[in-house]
């Protein structure tokens, strides 16, 4: 038998669909938010945009804008009691 594979992308087919509504493109203005430092975002995937998105493990979390890294944003979540930090496009953040 063949191995099965387990790519990044793998149980992620609920997570990672989009509503019939809400298929496509994102809007624009998504790419262009801007956040400061301190502040409180929640990561949530958006799967029409490749470029940027954090691991499918880290989809819900919660995490604060450490700093600026090209059009990225350096974010800070604890996993457990430990600290991590990712690299997301802003795309795939929101306020909370």
């Amino acid at each position: 038998m063949v191995k099965r594979s387990k790519g990044l992308r793998s149980k992620s087919r609920k997570i990672l669909s989009k509503k019939p509504r809400n298929r496509g493109f994102s809007s624009i203005t998504s790419a262009l938010r801007h956040y400061d430092e301190g502040e409180s975002v929640n990561i949530v995937i958006d799967p029409s945009v490749h470029k940027g998105m954090p691991h499918i493990r880290f989809h819900g979390y919660t995490g604060k804008i450490k700093g600026k890294q090209g059009r990225s944003y350096v974010v800070g979540i604890n996993v457990g009691k430990k600290p991590k930090t990712l690299v997301i496009r802003p795309e795939h953040l929101r306020r909370g």
